[in-house]
């Protein structure tokens, strides 16, 4: 502190030898990490909320659905398509089965009529019988060992045909199913609802969010830092936070990110902090102002900045002088002038 008295009706201070902290201002809204907000996947009516504002939720859980009759119903149909297909496809499958039944009729033809042909062969090579006969018994044997060879192929065929089916309506169940899935809306994080923003029956899209979910343990500082300051804040910095909620109350921070593109609007970059020492209950938009902390000096010789020029001259008994300024912050500032502590220092005319 500046130690003040009176010498010809004038206010003066003398320089005090302190310690002085450098530092960088900015304001601060306090969020919930991993705060985010929640949009559907698709239009159409919102059916129900299925939390309220402030209920907890977890990764997956169902938060919204939003009415989808046609497709439920669609997926209904697929699902179904899918089960005959399996049946139709499966071990038990009546098509493949049936088919097979006539691979063995067809295979037992086949042996008969070889026995047959064998038969007559061995007559004819006894000359016994005619050939007539013969190539009767042949033709027979050729004609149902072609049979079989045909149902063997058409059983492959089939049996193709039947899994190329069973993957198309699996495809297709998957795809109505997934579309039935975008109309139930889903926690991605395990947090709190902070906001709901639609009411049943509202028309709903992509492009609405419809609520804010966040963590309900962990939050995080959000500061907006001017350009000029930007380049000397690094990760970790110590940062001295009060909130208006607890007044006369300074919580200890530290720097977790900083976002390299500026707000072209504000023209601030984003930085994140987080808590060392925090308060007992912290809500969404909790606003106060924190002083990240650049450097800090002891026992150096400090001026009130409203006793100091914009050229870095102060006002004494022999008139302007030149100081040379060393660190500063809002208040005060560093003198690194050769200067006696004693000096009697004036307000700026």
């Amino acid at each position: 502190m500046a130690l003040w008295s009176c010498s010809n009706d004038a206010k003066h201070i003398t320089p005090t030898v302190s310690n002085l902290t450098e530092s960088v201002y900015s304001s601060v809204i306090i969020q919930p990490d991993s705060n985010y907000e929640v949009f559907a996947a698709v239009n159409g009516i919102l059916d129900r909320f299925l939390v309220s504002e402030g209920d907890s939720v977890s990764i997956g859980q169902p938060i919204a659905q939003v009415i989808n009759t046609m497709p439920k119903l669609n997926a209904q149909n697929a699902q179904v398509a899918l089960q005959l297909a399996q049946q139709n496809a499966g071990s038990n499958s009546t098509i493949i089965g049936n088919i097979k039944d006539e691979i063995k009729n067809a295979e037992l033809n086949a042996q008969n009529a070889k026995v047959n042909f064998d038969r007559q062969q061995n007559l004819w090579n006894q000359n016994i019988g005619s050939k007539v006969e013969l190539d009767a018994r042949k033709l027979t044997y050729e004609t149902a060992t072609n049979q079989v060879k045909m149902l063997q192929d058409k059983l492959k065929r089939n049996q193709y045909e039947l899994n190329a089916a069973l993957n198309q309506a699996r495809i297709q169940y998957q795809t109505a199913a997934t579309n039935t899935k975008d109309f139930t809306i889903v926690s991605k994080i395990n947090g709190m609802c902070y906001s709901i923003n639609k009411s049943k029956g509202e028309l709903i899209s992509a492009q609405m969010p419809i609520a804010t979910i966040g963590s309900s343990s962990k939050f995080i500082i959000e500061m907006l830092i001017d350009e000029v300051d930007i380049a000397q804040l690094e990760l970790n910095q110590k940062i001295l936070v009060t909130l208006d909620a607890y007044k006369n109350n300074v919580f200890e921070a530290r720097i977790v990110k900083i976002y390299p593109s500026k707000d072209q609007r504000t023209q601030t970059f984003k930085v994140e902090g987080e808590f060392v020492t925090k308060p007992e209950k912290l809500f969404p938009g909790l606003s106060g102002e924190a002083n990240i902390v650049i450097s800090s000096k002891d026992n150096i010789v400090t001026i009130p900045n409203e006793y100091i020029s914009e050229n870095d001259e102060v006002n004494t008994d022999d008139g302007m002088l030149k100081v040379q300024i060393g660190v500063k912050n809002m208040e005060m500032s560093e003198i690194i002038s050769d200067i006696d502590t004693s000096l009697k220092i004036y307000p700026l005319e």
